[in-house]
This record gives C-alpha cells, structure tokens and sequence, in this order.
C-alpha cells in the first residue's frame, strides 16, 4: 500500500568555491541612470503595508472526544485538550482586534503574536455568534500597527486580492487571487448560514480564519471565513463593511449596559464617514452639557473620531464613573463639555434591586464549603441557596415570616442556587401572573416552606 503522507522535499544548494572581489564597475554608476526594479510589485507594496497588522491568535480549548459524540458520554476520555489557531487584524492602535468567533470560542486563554514575534495575551471583549465575529484586547502598553481599511462597497469581480494569514500554522502566508463572485450566501448548518460573502481564488486555509482579504492597495476589504471543503480556488471572506457595523453594533451594545450617555448616534462603517449625533435625551446629562442633534463627534478624550467603530471603541475605555470629555463641531465651529454619564446597574446588581423590590430580601450565595456542611449536618443533598441578610419592612417576606439568617432554597418548584437562578424564577412568564408560589428554606437545621404571592398576600410558614 502506498503511503498518502505528503512528503516535502527542500533543496539545498551548497556553493564551493574561492569567493573573490570584482572590480567591474555597475553601468549604473557609469551612466548616472536610476535603476528601479520590476520586483517590487503591487503586490509587494500591498503585502508591506498590512502585515505589521496582521496577528496569529492561538490557545488552547476542551472538545469531546467520545467515538460515535453521544450526548451524555461521562469519563475522563470523553473530553480532550486541542489547541487552535487562526489570525486577526488589529483596528485600534490600543491593541483590538477582530476574528472570528470559531477562533476564539471556548479558548481558555487567548495568545497573540504580533508580526515582530513578540507574544502578548488577550481577552475577549465581545462577539456575535450567529455573524462569526469577535472583538478582542491585546494586552499591550505601546500603540500598535493598524490595518489600512478599505472598503467593500465599489468591489469588482476580477480585481485582484490578497490573503495574509496563518495557514496550517505557516505564519504570514501571503497568497493572492481574484475576486471570483459577490454577494454569496453560504449555509453551515441548521443555524448558521453566512450572506452577502466574497468569494475569491485566493489560497484560503485552516489557520487563515479572520485574516484579512486585501486589495491591491493594501487595504482590507473582508475577513476571511470559509473554504469550499474539496474544491480548488473557491474561498469566502466577510465584507469589510459587514464587518465593521456587526464589530460596531456589539460593542454598542456592550457599553449600553455600562453607559448611560443619553446620547444616541450614526455614521457609517468607512474612515472619514464620521459621527453625528442624531438623539439626545431630554433628562440626560448630555443635554444638560448642551449637546444637540446635529453636533458631529470628533473627539472622545484623547481619540480622535473618524467613525463610528472609533467612537464605540473610544467609549470602551470610559471609566463609568469618570466624566466623558468629548468634543464636538457645529456649524464650523469646536467646542468640548464633560458629560458625567449615568452609571448602569450591572446584572447583579439588577437581580439583587428586583428581589429586594418584589420579594423584599437581600441575598448572597451559600459557599460550597457552608453547604457542605449544612448538608452533612441535615443529611441532605441541597445544591445550592442563597442566604437571606436582611429582610424589608412590609414585604411579602416579612409577611410570610422570612427571617435574616434563613437560606432560601427554591421557588415554584426552580432552585434558587444563584442570583442568577432567582431572576430566571423572578421574569419567568408563569411568575407574571402573581401566584402563590410554593417556597422552601432552612433555618437551624430545619426545612420549612410556605406559600408567598408576590403581590404581596398573606401566608404563613408551615413545618
């Protein structure tokens, strides 16, 4: 049987010899001509310009690895560690970069080395799943290379591209093609389909996942994505444009849940397209500060804005307690004010306000190393609860006879291990309706429950 390995074959050539010195004399330097090589393509120039931007991300991630991946597979052969690796192209001289999210998800910890070889960490910032993107942070003290944006918007089919990436962990293989076709839409499974894609010729392999698709000018145009498993020449990268406004719209996101600027805004996805402010909150500290729809954003603290993905970013690294100094123009004229933003409950913190609010309890989660003990002590197997520090005047809790120093085990049938537990029972759509919900706690070592209906009816506890 003939072995399929492929088998790489490098030639050496070995020069023997004496080595002498000519003193022949360049026909340059005897006719004052300047030679200037064919050499140094487009290409060349294209592919000097974007790499110092171009990154390889790598770690480590569990996968099953049961034979035939039966759910509920137990054991420790049922889970392996791997290691992965794709690319990323840095947006923001403070060291974010974009990939796609098949690279970075379920990584336990995300290793980047830049295009000099130096090795640096990052975190995860934000991602959208169902568009394969990502954002991540490079931990890094110094500004970083940024990679020259294009745009996708004028594209056409048989203009030449380029791909950089980290191809079978070959770093920075560079290979060029065509655009083959535009506005492709490729389906990966049941709940997953890319649209809109590039397709092009250019030599796309594992390894190269949220790389950048360049055109001529060195510029980026797409993030490559996906290759046509058993076809030659037949590769697709995301849009640059769609890029930009999915990585923009997540991080807004992001910062709405920690931000309150009461400032809402457009732009487009292009350098140069700019910020204006389209919104602005009657009750908001903005308004206060004379912001007004209109005013076009050109700083954010130190960052100067030409878009909206600057803008998003430039809010990102906002402290919600500190003041927002940002700069605007208006018919031709600069001015700055410091907007105090209105600090946003964190989750938690918005799970800890409704309990006290529709329950009248303040919580915390029961150690592992308490419940252990509780258990032991009761001969029981609770998961879970929460520990009740202060119960409010008046409340239902109060009136079913809850107790600072109870532990309150679950709700309506749902265990209450966590918070997080308790506002899944609390915005359950069975809850809504105000029932008489069935409750259990311990209290020294005793199980007791009752029935409390959060529209505050009476009830008491029963052993």
């Amino acid at each position: 049987m003939r072995s399929t390995t492929p088998v790489f074959r490098i030639a050496v050539l070995l020069v023997t010899g004496v080595i002498g010195i000519s003193s022949q004399v360049s026909a340059e330097e005897t006719t004052g001509e300047v030679f200037i090589s064919s050499r140094e393509t487009p290409t060349v120039r294209a592919i000097r310009r974007a790499s110092p931007s171009v990154v390889n991300l790598h770690g480590q991630k569990t996968v099953r690895t049961t034979a035939a991946g039966m759910a509920g597979a137990t054991g420790p052969e049922s889970f392996k560690h791997v290691n992965g690796m794709g690319t990323g192209v840095i947006v923001d001289p403070r060291g974010y970069v974009i990939t796609n999210y098949h690279v970075v998800e379920d990584v336990e910890k995300i290793f980047v080395t830049l295009a000099d070889g130096r090795e640096v960490t990052a975190e995860l910032v934000a991602a959208r799943v169902r568009n394969d993107l990502a954002l991540v942070k490079i931990q890094s003290t110094e500004a970083l290379p940024t990679i020259p944006r294009g745009t996708s918007e004028d594209l056409m089919v048989g203009e030449s591209v380029i791909a950089i990436g980290n191809a079978f962990g070959y770093v920075h293989t560079s290979t060029q093609g065509i655009i083959s076709a535009l506005h492709r839409d490729v389906p990966v499974n049941e709940k997953q389909e890319y649209r809109d894609l590039i397709q092009t010729s250019a030599g796309i392999n594992p390894g190269n996942s949220g790389g950048p698709l360049l055109n001529i000018d060195g510029e980026i145009i797409g993030i490559n994505v996906a290759v046509r498993v058993g076809a030659q020449q037949i590769a697709f990268a995301i849009p640059i444009d769609q890029v930009i406004d999915t990585v923009t719209s997540m991080v807004e996101q992001f910062n709405d849940s920690r931000l309150a600027t009461g400032v809402r805004t457009d732009g487009g996805p292009r350098e140069g397209d700019g910020v204006t402010i389209v919104d602005v909150s009657a009750s908001s500290p903005a308004k206060g500060n004379g912001l007004k729809p209109g005013d076009r954003v050109v700083r954010v603290g130190s960052q100067e804005i030409n878009d909206r993905l600057d803008y998003v970013l430039a809010l990102l690294e906002i402290n919600p307690d500190d003041a927002l100094d940002i700069e605007v123009e208006r018919s031709g004229e600069r001015f700055q004010v410091a907007v105090q933003p209105n600090r946003v409950m964190s989750r938690a913190e918005q799970v800890a306000q409704t309990a006290w609010d529709v329950i009248g309890i303040r919580t915390q989660t029961v150690s592992e190393p308490n419940m252990r003990r509780m258990n032991y002590r009761m001969k029981t197997k609770y998961q879970g609860g929460l520990h009740i520090s202060e119960v409010r005047k008046g409340s239902p809790a109060e009136r079913q006879g809850i107790m600072s120093g109870d532990v309150l085990l679950g709700i309506h049938g749902w265990q209450t291990t966590s918070l997080t537990d308790l506002a899944g029972i609390l915005e359950h759509p069975d809850m809504q309706d105000g029932p008489r919900a069935k409750f259990y706690l311990v209290r020294r070592e005793q199980t007791l429950f009752g029935h409390m209906n959060l529209a505050a009816q009476t009830g008491t506890l029963r052993r």
